[in-house]
């Protein structure tokens, strides 16, 4: 009978040997060709704690760090579960998810935003990948070329892309949960200087200017728009009901826009209505702008297309396109600069938009000593410290006079 060696070689025995299983060392394990951790964390619904495993790392020091780090989110109660999707495919379910609470046209810039401006870099990476460098880097990239053709993207369009990115990340933080925290609200911008309004006309440019306006049929427009500093899209959303002449005053209720070729009607850009007073010469125009469109709507006849009371339409009485507006106002700054006949002026009329009106009424009022609260009522911010920050070199230029103004009346002069 052969007998067994006393000291056989180790690992061997007289049968096949068990494979060995994966140990568990401290909540680190080897699965296969990668290192899994588990942590345990309180269920937000039951307040129980539960295992959670998460796999995938290449290393045992790379899974070690990972279950570290949540460790002390799990701790803090800001575990969140690892989620594989791409920081498109979350912008594309957040704006859909959005949209019914987005106005239209807000909506609409939003898509263009994400599409053009944030997709194209990042699109494709992990939502749960993104740091604060990384978004960085977005902004410097889309400072440097990231417009049409190559070209330099402004500040303001940086600021807009992360604003509508600060709006998504904050939701998939405290909404959707996937993130623990947002990198964008730690990211760093390009520096810009405060933009302030560009040099706007003078009162007596503004009167010269409605002044060659005066035998357009949409004179009206343009001077209600500069006697109430109301928006564009706010005069072209107004109707009749809205214009009180008795009480000298109109109630801004919304704002038009067309989008993709579609007119929309929506709220105002603070979500509020607000009503506006109105002088007696704005009174004497509106009244004229009734008359003549009433003589319009009587000599069109049955081709007449108003379905509603708009305040400012078309000679067929439909809604006026906003373009049409902004577009006037070009136009008859050239037309005055250089007429077909008679000598050019003395004192050309400068460039200027439709929204600059807005500005000369607020610039007006300021300078005139009217409180900021007062002015901000009238343009619909949401806060006077909307008015304080874009109007800030007229209010410092007020406030040059004013120790002379308190002198004046403590001395009794």
């Amino acid at each position: 009978m052969t007998m067994p060696p006393e000291n056989p070689e180790p690992g061997k025995t007289g049968r096949k040997a068990k494979k060995s299983r994966p140990q568990l060392r401290d909540g680190i394990m080897k699965r296969g060709n990668t290192w899994s951790y588990v942590v345990r964390v309180k269920d937000p619904e039951t307040g129980e704690s539960k295992p959670k495993w998460v796999g995938g790392f290449e290393t045992e020091d790379d899974a070690k760090a990972a279950r570290d780090e949540a460790r002390v989110k799990a701790r803090r109660d800001e575990y969140v579960d690892r989620n594989s999707i791409t920081v498109g495919d979350y912008l594309d379910e957040w704006i859909e998810a959005h949209a019914i609470e987005i106005k239209p046209k807000t909506l609409k810039d939003y898509r263009d935003i994400i599409a053009r401006y944030v997709k194209p870099h990042i699109g494709r990476q992990r939502l749960q990948g993104i740091r604060p460098v990384t978004i960085t880097k977005l902004y410097r990239d889309l400072m440097t070329g990231g417009g049409k053709n190559g070209r330099k993207l402004s500040p303001r369009t940086i600021d807009y892309v992360h604003a509508v990115l600060r709006k998504a990340f904050r939701d998939a933080v405290e909404v959707d949960q996937i993130l623990s925290s947002s990198p964008v609200e730690r990211a760093k911008r390009p520096r810009r200087d405060i933009q302030e309004p560009g040099t706007v006309w003078t009162v007596d440019q503004l009167r010269t200017f409605l002044q060659a306006m005066s035998s357009h049929r949409l004179f009206a427009f343009f001077h209600v728009a500069a006697y109430t500093g109301a928006r564009r899209g706010e005069l072209l959303n107004l109707r009749w009901s809205d214009v009180d002449l008795d009480d000298k005053q109109i109630t801004i209720t919304g704002s038009a826009a067309f989008i993709d070729g579609e007119r929309i009607e929506g709220t105002t850009k603070s979500g509020r209505k607000r009503i506006i007073s109105l002088d007696d010469g704005t009174v004497k125009v509106l009244k004229t702008q009734r008359g003549r469109q009433a003589a319009d709507k009587l000599a069109v006849g049955q081709e007449w297309k108003g379905t509603s009371d708009h305040v400012f339409t078309t000679g067929w009485g439909e809604p006026i396109h906003p373009d049409t507006v902004s577009s006037l106002v070009a136009t008859t700054i050239r037309r005055h600069n250089d007429p077909k006949t008679g000598p050019k002026p003395k004192e050309p009329l400068p460039h200027a938009r439709l929204h600059d009106l807005r500005h000369i009424h607020a610039t007006t009022l300021l300078l005139a000593g009217v409180p900021v609260h007062v002015v901000a009522a009238r343009l619909g911010h949401a806060d006077p410290s909307i008015t304080l920050r874009v109007y800030a070199h007229v209010i410092r230029a007020a406030e040059a006079s004013a120790a002379d103004v308190f002198a004046k009346a403590v001395n009794g002069q």
